[in-house]
This record gives C-alpha cells, sequence and structure tokens, in this order.
C-alpha cells in the first residue's frame, strides 16, 4: 500500500526550539538545576500544568501561573533561589522572538503536497490567551496556507501519545496507518502511531530527516533545483468586489495583515499570475491585494474603448483603493501592470507608498516624436499594431482559447518550447500572432492543467475585447505621459528585469535613474517574460527582501476623530 500522507508535529520539528530544549536552554540561563522546569511542567503527568493545557482544560496564561507556583515552592523546599526577574511568560515571549521555522521542512511539505500527499500539523497545542498570542495566531495562519489541516491536541481535549489523536487524524486525512509518515521530535509520541502501522521518524537532525522522508515516501526531497513555492488556489482565497462607477467594478483577491501591497497583472492574464506571491507577501507580514484589472474575468469589460486609457485605469484605481479605505499602498505590476503602476507614481504620487514593476521599464513621454511613428521603430511591437483593429485580433484569440493560452503563455526553458518559436516581427503581414503554431500544442510548464483551465473560464466570462482596448489608446496615454514628462518618480522603486524576454528586454530599462533616483534593480538572468510564474521562488526573495527594506509605514494621522 503506497504512502499518500505526512503528519508533522510543531514543535521541535516545524518550529524550534521543542518545548524541551528550550525548557533545558531556561535553565542553563536562569543558573536552575537540570530538569527543574521540567519536573514542574510534566509533574503529575496526566493532571500536569502541561498535560492539562494541552487539552484545552487550562488556558496558556493559567499554565504559566501554574508553573511559575510550583517553580516557587519547588525552589524554597530545595533551597534555590529564583533569579529576581524569573518570569516564564517572559521566556515563553522570548522563545517566540528567537525561534525559527524550519524551512527546508516546512519546503519538504510544499514539495509532497505538489506531489499527491496530503500534509498536516498534529501538535499538543495549548489556548493562547497570554500577552504574545499573537505570535501563535501568525503561526496557526502560516500553518493553515502550507498544510492540508492543522489538528491541536487543545481543541479535542486528547493530547499525543493518546492513541485517540491519531485515529481522528487518521479519519481526517481518510487514511490508513500504512498510507501515513509521522515526523515527531519525542520517541514517546511515535510508539503509538509506529503500533497502529505508521510509519514514524525521530527528529534530530533537518537533513536526516529529509533523507528518510525522501525513502518512505518515494518523492525527491533533497533535490537543489530551484522548487516552487506555495501557490493560492482561488476556491481558498477570499474574493472581493468594488463597485466603482455605475456599470464598472474590479473584482480583486485578498490575503494576509499588515502594510498593504497592490498587485497589477498584464496581458493576457488573471489575477492568479501571481498564485505564488500571494501566499509569500501574505507570509512576510502584508496585506496582499491582487486586482483582476479591467476588461478581465470578474472585473466588468465595458465596450468603450477610452474606458482603457492609462488615465481611466489610474482614476479608477484611485476610486478602488478609496472604496476600500486604503489612503497608500505598494504597487507592483508586471507588462501592463507595470504601465500603470508607473503612472501611479507619476499622477497619484500621494496614494504610493512605493513602487515595483517587473519587465516594464519607465521611460518619460517625448512630445517631438508622436508615439504611433516611434512604436512602428521597434518591429517587436508590431503586434500592437495588429491589435488595433477592433475584432480582429479577438477572431483569432477567441477561436481556440486553450490554444490561444498554451501558445503565448510558456517559459524559456528547453522542455517548455515549441517547434515554432514566438515571433512579434510582421504579424500582420503573416495575416495573424498565432499563425503557423500547431492547432493543439502540448501543455505548458508554467500554466498547467487546473491554472489554464481557470485562466480559460475567466476569458470566456470576458473575452478578449477589453483586454485588447488596453492597446487601442495609444495616443491617448502618450499624450497623457506628455503632460507629466518633466516630473520624477520620487518615492522607493524596484525594477526587476528578466534576461530572456524578447519584447520587454532589460535593455529598455537603462537610464531610468536619472528618472527615479531611489531606484534599485533586480535582474533574473533565466527567464523570459512570465517572471512571477517562471521564476516564482527567486521574485519572491527580491520582492520580500526590497519590501523588508522600505521605510516604515508612517503613522496615519489622526485628521477626524468623528
Amino acid at each position: 500500500m503506497g504512502r499518500r500522507a505526512v503528519l508533522f508535529d510543531l514543535g521541535g520539528v516545524l518550529f524550534r526550539p521543542g518545548l524541551q530544549q528550550f525548557l533545558g536552554s531556561c535553565e542553563r540561563d536562569c543558573g536552575l538545576p537540570r530538569n527543574f522546569l521540567q519536573n514542574i511542567m510534566f509533574a503529575g503527568r496526566s493532571d500536569s500544568p502541561y498535560a492539562k493545557a494541552t487539552r484545552g482544560q487550562i488556558t496558556l496564561s493559567q499554565l504559566f501561573s501554574e508553573m511559575e507556583e510550583g517553580c516557587r515552592q519547588h525552589a524554597s523546599a530545595s533551597g534555590i533561589v529564583l533569579p529576581p526577574t524569573f518570569s516564564i511568560a517572559r521566556a515563553f515571549e522570548e522563545m517566540a522572538a528567537e525561534g525559527m521555522v524550519n524551512a527546508p521542512l516546512l519546503q519538504a511539505a510544499r514539495v509532497l503536497r505538489r506531489n499527491g500527499f496530503k500534509t498536516c500539523v498534529l501538535t499538543n497545542n495549548w489556548v493562547d490567551d497570554s500577552a504574545g498570542r499573537l505570535f501563535t495566531a501568525t503561526l496557526m495562519n502560516l500553518l493553515h496556507r502550507h498544510f492540508d489541516l492543522v489538528i491541536e491536541s487543545c481543541r479535542l481535549g486528547v493530547q499525543k501519545p493518546d492513541p485517540q489523536i491519531y485515529a481522528y487524524a487518521l479519519d481526517a486525512l481518510r487514511a490508513k496507518p500504512q498510507e501515513v509518515i509521522l515526523l515527531d521530535n519525542i520517541g514517546e509520541n511515535l510508539k503509538p502511531a509506529r503500533e497502529m502501522g505508521m510509519a514514524t521518524v525521530l527528529i534530530r537532525d533537518t537533513e536526516t530527516v529529509l533523507k528518510e522522508l525522501e525513502e518512505l515516501s518515494g518523492v525527491q526531497l533533497l533535490t537543489q533545483e530551484e522548487s516552487l513555492p506555495t501557490a493560492c488556489d482561488p476556491s481558498d482565497v477570499t474574493h472581493g468586489y468594488v463597485p466603482i462607477r455605475p456599470g464598472v467594478q474590479l473584482h480583486f483577491v485578498e490575503m494576509g495583515h499588515g502594510p498593504v501591497v497592490c498587485l497589477c497583472h498584464g496581458f493576457p492574464e488573471s489575477w492568479l499570475s501571481w498564485r505564488y506571491q500571494i501566499p509569500a507577501l501574505a507570509d512576510a507580514g502584508f496585506r496582499v491585494i491582487a486586482l483582476e484589472m479591467k476588461g478581465y474575468g470578474e472585473s466588468t469589460a465595458p465596450p468603450d474603448i477610452k474606458e482603457y486609457s492609462q488615465e481611466q485605469i489610474c482614476k479608477d484605481l484611485a476610486v478602488f483603493l478609496d472604496k476600500l479605505g486604503i489612503p497608500q499602498t505598494v504597487l507592483v505590476g508586471h507588462d501592463w501592470g507595470g504601465a500603470v503602476v508607473w503612472n501611479m507614481a507619476l499622477f497619484y504620487p500621494e496614494r504610493v507608498r512605493a513602487v515595483a514593476s517587473l519587465n516594464t521599464p519607465y521611460r518619460p513621454a517625448d512630445p517631438a516624436v508622436d508615439i504611433v511613428e516611434k512604436m512602428k521603430t521597434y518591429p517587436t511591437f508590431d503586434y500592437q499594431f495588429y491589435f488595433q483593429e477592433p475584432g480582429v485580433a479577438e477572431a483569432e484569440l477567441e477561436k481556440d482559447i486553450s490554444r490561444t493560452l498554451k501558445v503565448l503563455i510558456r517559459s524559456t526553458r528547453q522542455e517548455d518550447r515549441l517547434p515554432f518559436t514566438l515571433n512579434f516581427h510582421r504579424v500582420r503581414e503573416r495575416g495573424g500572432l498565432l499563425v503557423g503554431f500547431p492547432e493543439n500544442p502540448p501543455a505548458s510548464k508554467i500554466l498547467p492543467g487546473p491554472e489554464l483551465q481557470y485562466y480559460i473560464q475567466r476569458f470566456e466570462k470576458s473575452g478578449f475585447s477589453g483586454p485588447l482596448n488596453w492597446y487601442r489608446n495609444m495616443r491617448p496615454n502618450w499624450r497623457w505621459a506628455v503632460s507629466a514628462k518633466d516630473r520624477k518618480i520620487t518615492m522607493p522603486a524596484l525594477m526587476v528585469t528578466a534576461g530572456k524576454d524578447v519584447v520587454l528586454h532589460p535593455s529598455m530599462s537603462k537610464g531610468m535613474e536619472e528618472w527615479i533616483p531611489q531606484l534599485r534593480r533586480a535582474h533574473i538572468e533565466e527567464c523570459g517574460h512570465w517572471t512571477q510564474m517562471e521564476r516564482p521562488a527567486v521574485l519572491n526573495r527580491i520582492l520580500v527582501e526590497w519590501l523588508e527594506g522600505l521605510p516604515p509605514d508612517t503613522p496615519l494621522p489622526k485628521i477626524s476623530r468623528l
């Protein structure tokens, strides 16, 4: 019988240090005899402070009180002097502050999940009502994002190693014992699971554990290849709809708590193109809002071409922020979304805390050269002229939406290339963007089955007219940009270039520092146009590092107390 589920303990496994290691460290720091704290924590076995707390009979604050009383009594009886500042509550707060998530094991759980395994956290935990409870809430929130199931003893009234808790986990996973692997750092907790038929792994060092887990699961976990981050699923995120004005609404998804980061996608995409960034930024402590841009999916697609001018798109985005009560946000855009965020920084700088663009460079408009004539000098932009006549490109792209997306959205990796290279030159001469491509191309490595189906459903709903109308405002966009040609973008900014993007080549970003004094740069050489999906792990590291390095959020002014 094949294995298909893995149970991970929390303390000492997914989060370090474990409780017993932490107590031993406290004893050394306070000059207490060895096992002084452990003896009090576990004294009375089934009636110990630990047992009562992990069964949910008392809260963590009550555990602290019982522990401190027990320490005082035991110290007095044994002639031990407790430090004047001795505090169990403070020690736990320090553990939380200094503790670390075991990143390699969390990564292994993600890989297992992508390979069809159910993943579950099975932890002896307590009801945390302490002053430091926000830490517990944040940690549990993270675990719920990355695991299929989180089981806490204090919610059930039964704790490890009671066989009942393992039976509960098996039932919740709908798995037989022989299909399950359990990881724990306490041997006593593994014994009943092993007797039931589960495979068990005693945690010592992470590398050894990963080797054992690899052998038991048959899934490669020690590979040096860049692993995909956790992606969010459309059914597992909060969806929202903001009325902008009569006949226009914007759809978005949201995750996380903290400073706001708004993500703006490009053509022909969806909010789901940010699926790898949304959980990562939420884990890093941000409130992430991924917009479905006007004309796409569940956002409305007005027929009027003027609705898709950059001026109108940015006005709508300012209203969107107003309706959500967000005075200021970090904006991150890709492709057309990159143009939007640069324009927001130019025309609505008070709303933009910082701005980042993937692939799309910023260039001030040149009033001396007509934009249409200038665009004609770039052979790779011929496809944009093909897009100009309403109905022409729509007919080609909507004929077979699955084929359109599988041709356009592919990585630059050798194994993902089609026999015919996507060529943006002479599109009008060839008679279409997709001419020459297979009628039924293989699935894209970066837009596999479920994600492709979601994209198809979005475009079946919205069609391609709205997305193509973004291209049909060349002169209005140019005239609007000319009005700000002498402005600089002064807030913190990030430009991420991709070495293999044949349309938005890194060379186009040369000289941006002249107009953006606080510009930071990042470059991903082995990456094409679809940066969020092609190199998500690298991009996530770039974005999180940049976001965490921004100046702290300024407290909101108390303009009104009404």
